[in-house]
């Protein structure tokens, strides 16, 4: 397996492996809904904006996440959202989302990014460092429909919260269905 930044050309594989992962998980709705997520991402997002983490086998696409940039009005410290993750149904349970998300944490840290935020499964997220954090202590740019998923991680030697002001999602993330 090997792991990858490079998009360029690939993007229909990166948004094929999200649109197929989540319909089989989720069903078609959300499969749709994710797919055009990524496209949006993808396509429209600027890449100082963004990182884009997938893993290969065979040629093929197996599993991928993403990075976006979270802006808190009155704090300094860089901050990105991961969302979404997938790893492809039949290459789940193998340790490729960890090892991902393991790549992707040490490349944002080397980039310099303060903060970490996701929103899912705590149980899955804390195997690679994220902790719950409040909506108090760190605004969502929407109000959370699950709070007890929104989970943070400092990639510095500086404390996570609490992050100061109104935050700001990128575009394609700009929806309250995503929260």
């Amino acid at each position: 397996m090997q792991l990858s930044t490079d998009t360029q050309g690939r993007e229909d594989m990166i948004i094929e492996l999200f649109r197929a992962t989540f319909t089989a998980s989720e069903g078609a709705e959300e499969g749709a809904l994710i797919g055009d997520l990524v496209h949006n991402l993808l396509a429209n997002t600027a890449e100082p904006d963004r990182f884009v983490f997938t893993a290969e086998k065979d040629g093929a696409i197996i599993g991928g996440i993403l990075f976006s940039r979270l802006t808190y009005e009155q704090d300094q410290r860089t901050v990105f959202v991961l969302a979404p993750v997938a790893v492809a149904t039949d290459q789940q349970g193998k340790g490729i989302g960890q090892r991902l998300l393991n790549h992707g944490l040490a490349a944002l840290r080397s980039a310099g990014v303060d903060i970490v935020m996701t929103y899912g499964d705590p149980g899955y997220y804390a195997k690679v460092g994220f902790k719950p954090i409040s909506e108090a202590d760190a605004p969502a740019p929407f109000k959370l429909q699950q709070p007890e998923g929104w989970l943070a991680q400092s990639l510095s030697d500086r404390a996570v919260t609490p992050l100061k002001g109104p935050s700001r999602c990128v575009e394609a993330l700009n929806d309250p269905v995503y929260w």
